[in-house]
């Protein structure tokens, strides 16, 4: 659960806590009833069930509804129900069906009224909320679902997690109880109600359920709850692999990298019996890259992991260097033995890359919701709702919790608009409308309903009150936000900054320049003064709702603790040891230096001077003309290393209780300052700044879009490739990328 956000990832290094072990598939256990009633419809002789459908839609059309309101009180539930079968539908396969969650609130089946099911439209609502839909749409049948929670006992042990994957045999457990399902038809206003399974229910409402409870919900279609890595491919360079002749014979154990002292962590090379180390891992374990630079030197396509090697050759950990990933090599068996490798009498010794990226995310997000083994008390209340993990969703999870943490939009949602108000703005579908689903995801986080103890069970298997919280899990709001774009609708992971912008932005949006827009608290503007030889000025002014700073790594106040770190772990590398992570030391910088680097003079080369008219190098500095109500910064954690390779600073950013950024502050022209003259007509093909090749070719071949890297050097004054990356990894969200960048 994510109640508060801490920093990690790129908007303010925000980071999910929230489980990721509350998305397992349920499989829904219908009666028997259901399952004969399904087989009827679907299997009889003849289309037997398309017929009596048909029957069913002619006696309506002869048979005009009796208004509920003209009814007479005697009249029997029974009867009731058949003067408004006119109202009750029966889904088609492609039909959008809600049953898991309210369309409104975060209630669902297990809450305490359940969930009522509209038969007509088939969107549904909480015990509170269905007299809303009633009233807008007149429909008066609905299916309800209650759910109520079995006791069972925990006298299984756990099983450990096999496979990188939540909700599927040999995944991640959450350990959630198992509920019992109870189903009846409601008939509104009066919330008469009818049991189901009955023979006595007309056919049509009979159908008309069994249809709904079988089909998978559109909660379920639109977020998918397991997550499973990709299944291995064969290798394109396993059948015709050439194998070197050397004399190599590769012993059963006692290897070792034979570039340096590595004993773990080793790759046999299939093509010439090379054993050597593997990757060096962002946090400074790993290997000493040995295995992949022997590859950029000879091209040899396939390595082994040595110590994944069994009888059983498909659980051999091979990997395909210019395939870049984990591959099957069908002829594995015979590749090892051209080095007189017995792959029979081999035992396996080491984790594949599959088991370690499991072993280090289950170890990795305990460590991370446990604060690393720290007692934390847990907080229930208004505020203190926790987003359930949808699936890769940190990223959204966090940054709607710093969002509804800021008064612009908690008023705007929340304090000024109430759910019912919202219902009754929204179009037929409310799942479908922004305002319905922001305000709902308002409301359910700041309300207090959901931030609750719910039981859990003990060693004797009675329900006992724990500090857990179920939270809400945000998945109508994720499918609207994320339905115009292609990323976030997807289960992969994104990044947090991103997903800040591509949200301000569809806000903004959507109040189309009216003032209660609560992105607006968000916006400021910089300024840009660029100072030519000649001595003349020019300014130049956008906005924007991020601050994006440089961390100047040699502003590091640690910097006595680095220089024995790395001395330290120098030592480890030359003795084939890794350093451990308590011993690791990031730099420290502070928050004041990257504001004080963001302000600081740069040169801008091919500049063109109105006033020489000719290119120059001049100089640029930028301030703020005006300041938001909340700052979000952006910390350029990437940065370029030799080869132009990027690479992710691993480093901390102290950030004090106060920060002063008056001195930050633009002006505009000052007294006794001349602006450069404008640029004559005759000289503007001539002056337009053009987009250095050379950057631009560096950029693309890193695999970014070429009109996209011209734009972003264009844009960045040709100063550099760090600055110009920098600019594509902020902007690439930003509709205007797309564009001609001359335009």
């Amino acid at each position: 659960m994510e109640t508060s956000p801490i920093p990690d990832c790129n908007l303010l290094e925000l980071v999910n806590i929230s489980s990721a072990l509350d998305l397992r598939a349920k499989n829904l256990l219908l009666p028997l009833h259901l399952s004969l009633s399904l087989s009827l419809y679907t299997e009889t002789e003849g289309d037997h069930s398309l017929s009596s459908h048909r029957r069913l839609l002619q006696r309506e059309r002869e048979t005009p509804p009796t208004p509920s309101s003209g009814r007479s009180a005697m009249a029997s539930p029974m009867d009731l129900l058949r003067s408004n079968l006119s109202r009750v539908r029966i889904p088609e396969p492609t039909t959008r069906i809600f049953k898991q969650e309210c369309c409104v609130s975060f209630d669902t089946p297990k809450s305490e009224g359940g969930l009522f099911v509209d038969m007509n439209s088939f969107l549904a609502f909480g015990k509170e909320f269905v007299d809303w839909n009633f009233g807008k749409t007149g429909n008066p049948v609905y299916l309800h679902i209650k759910q109520t929670r079995k006791l069972v006992s925990e006298d299984r042990p756990l099983k450990k997690p096999t496979l990188l994957a939540i909700g599927i045999d040999g995944g991640f457990d959450n350990g959630e109880p198992e509920y019992e399902e109870a189903y009846s038809i409601v008939i509104l206003p009066g919330y008469i109600s009818l049991p189901f399974p009955s023979v006595e229910l007309p056919e049509k409402v009979r159908l008309a359920v069994d249809a709904i409870l079988l089909a998978e919900g559109a909660e379920r279609k639109e977020q998918v709850a397991a997550w499973v890595a990709e299944k291995k491919q064969v290798s394109q360079y396993a059948t015709n692999l050439q194998q070197i002749d050397n004399g190599v014979v590769v012993p059963p154990s006692g290897w070792k990298c034979s570039k340096c002292d590595k004993t773990e962590n080793l790759w046999l090379n299939l093509t010439d019996g090379m054993i050597l180390c593997g990757r060096r891992n962002w946090d400074g374990t790993g290997g000493n890259n040995h295995a992949v630079e022997h590859y950029k030197e000879t091209g040899y396509p396939l390595a082994v992991k040595l110590g994944t090697i069994t009888a059983d050759l498909e659980g051999a950990d091979v990997f395909s260097y210019p395939e870049d990933e984990g591959v099957l090599d069908p002829h594995l068996a015979q590749h090892l033995a051209f080095f007189g490798i017995d792959f029979s009498s081999l035992q396996k010794t080491e984790m594949t890359t599959a088991e370690r990226e499991l072993d280090q995310n289950t170890n990795f997000d305990w460590n991370r919701i446990q604060e690393s083994g720290q007692e934390v008390e847990p907080l229930f209340g208004p505020g203190y709702t926790g987003l359930a993990n949808l699936g890769n969703s940190c990223y959204m999870a966090a940054t709607m919790q710093v969002v509804f943490s800021t008064h612009s939009f908690c008023a705007r949602y929340y304090m000024n608009q109430s759910l019912k108000l919202a219902f009754e703005r929204a179009p037929a579908d409310p799942t479908v409308d922004l305002n319905m689903q922001l305000t709902k995801l308002a409301h359910g986080l700041l309300s207090g309903k959901y931030s609750i103890p719910v039981p859990e069970k003990d060693d004797d298997a009675n329900v006992s009150k724990g500090s857990r919280q179920e939270g809400i899990r945000p998945r109508m709001f994720k499918a609207v936000i994320a339905a115009s774009h292609p990323e976030f609708s997807s289960m992969r992971q994104q990044d947090a900054l991103e997903f800040f912008q591509h949200f301000l932005d569809q806000v903004e949006r959507a109040h189309a320049g009216n003032l209660e827009d609560p992105s607006r608290s968000f916006k400021f503007g910089i300024e840009d003064r660029i100072l030519c030889p000649s001595g003349k000025v020019t300014y130049s002014r956008r906005l924007d709702n991020i601050l994006s700073l440089n961390i100047p790594l040699h502003e590091a106040t640690n910097k006595a603790h680095l220089e024995a770190f790395y001395k330290l772990k120098a030592q480890k590398v030359s003795e084939g040891k890794e350093v451990s992570s308590d011993q690791i030391v990031r730099p420290r910088v502070p928050l004041e230096a990257c504001l004080a680097n963001f302000s600081a003079p740069e040169e801008v080369q091919d500049f063109y001077s109105s006033a020489l008219k000719s290119k120059t190098t001049a100089i640029k500095t930028a301030g703020l003309t005006s300041f938001p109500d909340y700052l979000v910064l952006h910390m350029r954690k990437f940065v370029m290393e030799e080869g132009w390779v990027p690479k992710k600073l691993d480093v901390y950013i102290d950030v004090p209780d106060v920060i002063d950024v008056s001195h930050m502050r633009s002006n505009g022209l000052q007294p006794g300052e001349e602006l450069l003259p404008e640029v004559a007509e005759d000289e503007v093909g001539s002056t337009k700044l053009v987009a250095n090749e050379d950057i631009v070719a560096q950029l693309v071949s890193m695999g970014f879009n070429y009109l996209h890297c011209q734009k972003a050097a264009i844009r960045t004054s040709n100063a550099g490739v760090e600055e110009a990356m920098n600019w594509l990894l902020t902007h690439m969200d930003d509709a205007g990328i797309y564009r001609h960048p001359y335009i």
